[in-house]
This record gives C-alpha cells, structure tokens and sequence, in this order.
C-alpha cells in the first residue's frame, strides 16, 4: 500500500528483456536505503518487487501484464520515474490509499502554466472515466491528486492543480502535452460498483 506521496525522482539505468517478463534497473538511492529483496517499490504509480538492490539502485521485475497496462513499457535508460516506498502502518496517510495496481494509462492534453502552479488536463480511457469525480482522488504517474473538473462525453477528461512542490519533486513538472500517463482511480469507487452491481444481480434473481 502506498499514499501517493512521491519520495523521490528515480532513474531507470537499464532494461533486460526476459522474453515473458521485462528486468528493470532503477536508480533511487533513498528509496533503496534500508531496501530488502522482496520490499514493494512504486514505480510511476506500478508497485515492483525488489530483486536486489546496491549502490544505490535497485531492480525489479515487470511482468508482461503490467507492461500492457502500464506505461513503464515504454521505459529506456534515463526515463525518469517517480518512486515511493511501501507506507508503514506507524506512517502518515499524507496522500491516499493507493495500491500500486495501475489501472490503465491516460495521455496529458494541454497544460496552463501560471507563476504559481500549473493546471493539467488529462484525458481519460472511457472506461476508467466513470471513477473520476471532482473533488476525488487519483493517482497519477504515482502522484496523488484532487480532480478539479472532468469533463464528460465522446473524449473524457479532467484536469488537476499541480502546486510548485509537485512539479519540482515528481515527473508531472516535465510532462508536456502527448505524454502517456499510468492512472489509479480511486479503489473505493470500484467495490462500491461491483457491490452494486451484484446487488442489482440478485435483486433481478428473486
């Protein structure tokens, strides 16, 4: 379990082929400071396995599932990613409940620059749009973050605020318009539907 709340700006040093998994090295030397092989590690918002770690950098598997899903399928060396730690339970729930388990990928549309913060639009596979509601949580390349609008209809979307500390600390200060994201909506959202859902199944069986 993660809260969103980035640690710090890694850097993928290399990527291995396996032929049905993918062997990413990551560069992360907070991250990896009191790593064990087996520690769950955040990468862009995709929980990984710590294989092993030294100076500094780790490595981790990606299946060939999360690669499809996710956009660390288009990982090179010097991509760089955001990284998070597993929270422990004595920690701060600074951001939200964010699994890890990314549940598709969204594309920037524009951004609008100001001196302040920087407002971002990103569209939204349909399927993933029904999640997202003002004022709610998202995870964005691993970021936790409050909707601020969405927008509905044919090309689903919503934007979000990115304060001075975001675009310094994270990934979202470089991306540019055309930029593939990994998306986490919010995981309540998604029990509620499927209990609906089979509420309404066995109302209809009766």
């Amino acid at each position: 379990m993660f809260t969103g709340i980035v640690e710090e700006r890694g850097e993928v040093l290399a990527v291995d082929d396996l032929g049905d998994s993918v062997r990413l090295s990551v560069r992360g030397p907070l991250v990896t400071s009191d790593a064990r092989p087996g520690d769950s590690i955040a990468v862009n918002g995709c929980c990984l396995t710590v294989v092993a770690h030294r100076d500094g950098m780790f490595t981790a598997d990606v299946m060939r599932e999360s690669l499809r899903r996710t956009s660390l399928s288009a990982a090179v060396p010097g991509t760089a990613v955001n990284l998070e730690r597993a929270v422990r339970a004595s920690g701060r729930m600074g951001g939200h409940l964010v699994q890890g388990h990314v549940d598709g990928t969204g594309t920037v549309g524009s951004r609008d620059r100001s001196a302040h913060w920087d407002v971002v639009r990103i569209e939204v596979p349909p399927d993933l749009a029904r999640y997202v509601a003002p004022q709610g949580s998202v995870a964005v390349d691993g970021v936790s973050l409050t909707v601020v609008d969405v927008v509905d209809g044919e090309h689903p979307a919503f934007t979000v605020s990115l304060i001075p500390t975001t675009l310094a600390a994270t990934t979202l200060g470089d991306a540019e318009a055309g930029t593939t994201v990994n998306l986490e909506v919010d995981v309540v959202a998604k029990y509620v539907e499927r209990l609906l859902t089979h509420a309404a199944g066995d109302e209809e069986a009766r």
